[in-house]
């Protein structure tokens, strides 16, 4: 763990570099194309995760165009962790809409809000996905639907990517895993549990030489696709990846 000195000076920069990205969101980037927002994502949150102190890995590269991101989920880190490779609309649970600053930002982003407590917004939800793939968007997912410790993955819940198969493109699943120096499955960024927001960023700030790695794994077509049979066979690819 770093001194406390230096992790004040890290969260301090993570602090104004949040605020920066929340002014570009009103100021900026309503005037992109979707090529420079998705340059703009891929910049900021690149240097998010520097500023963080986590140096990113990737292996493989995603496809262009139209396709479903479909990813294991360990923390509120692995949204900046996939934008920094493949930059993507998310899901996202209806109240991250509501947070401050951070909020703005993320509906700026094109994401789709979900009420998990309304089983009929799940439809509404599926249907903007698939409106936005079949316009050639890249959107993602986390279809564990919480996050884990990221020692393996959760059970791969299938409604979600009846979008793909509706839309007719693939699915592009990626692996994220977070290490410490020794190559070992890190806790330190694992968003689970009763921790709270704060905790996990000083954990994460505190932490020496953590590293994300984000393997893009082989691309799986959709066409005459059972999405109950699609789920399990990206949850044995994630968690093959992700496996120790």
């Amino acid at each position: 763990m770093l001194a406390v000195p230096r992790v004040a000076w890290r969260l301090s920069r993570v602090l104004g570099h949040v605020l920066h990205g929340y002014v570009r969101s009103w100021l900026v980037w309503p005037r992109l194309d979707e090529r420079g927002r998705d340059a703009e994502c891929v910049r900021w949150s690149g240097k998010m995760l520097r500023m963080l102190g986590i140096e990113l890995v990737v292996q493989g590269q995603a496809r262009p165009g139209a396709k479903l991101v479909v990813s294991n989920h360990v923390s509120w880190l692995d949204i900046v962790a996939l934008n920094a490779v493949v930059p993507s609309r998310f899901v996202s649970k209806a109240e991250v809409a509501d947070w401050p600053v951070v909020g703005r930002m993320v509906t700026q982003a094109g994401t789709l809000f979900l009420t998990r407590e309304r089983r009929r917004d799940a439809m509404r939800v599926l249907g903007l996905m698939a409106k936005g793939l079949r316009e050639g968007h890249t959107v993602a997912v986390f279809p564990e639907g919480t996050t884990g410790t990221g020692h393996g993955v959760l059970h791969f819940h299938p409604n979600l990517l009846q979008a793909a198969i509706d839309a007719a493109v693939p699915v592009q699943p990626v692996a994220l895993r977070y290490a410490d120096p020794e190559h070992v499955v890190s806790p330190l960024a694992a968003y689970v549990g009763d921790t709270s927001l704060l905790q996990s960023l000083w954990w994460v700030v505190s932490a020496r030489g953590l590293v994300v790695h984000v393997q893009v794994l082989p691309l799986q077509a959709t066409t005459h696709a059972d999405r109950r049979a699609l789920a399990a066979l990206l949850q044995d690819q994630v968690g093959a990846a992700v496996a120790p």
